[in-house]
């Protein structure tokens, strides 16, 4: 399922979507994950000052994939490497 986010906050909710979905309790997630339960909290209730690479390591843990559709023009001014999808 493709979800669009238009604010960095727009992702807790959907976070606390996929651990609920997985039958998994909060705390149990973020010692998974590896992050306390506070930071998750923090993140599932759309708070502005996560800490990114956090951030990813719980979306990672969860199984969330990132993906960002960018214009095709974009193309040719992606580093080399880039992976595309």
């Amino acid at each position: 399922m493709r979800i669009k986010l238009s604010k960095a906050s727009d992702i807790g909710p959907l976070v606390r979507a996929v651990r609920k979905a997985q039958k998994m309790r909060q705390d149990d997630t973020a010692g998974a994950v590896g992050v306390s339960e506070n930071f998750l909290s923090k993140i599932e209730h759309g708070a502005d000052k996560a800490q990114w690479n956090k951030l990813f390591q719980v979306l990672q843990g969860l199984g969330i994939h990132v993906v960002l559709d960018l214009p095709e023009e974009a193309r040719s001014y992606l580093p080399k490497g880039t992976e595309q999808s």
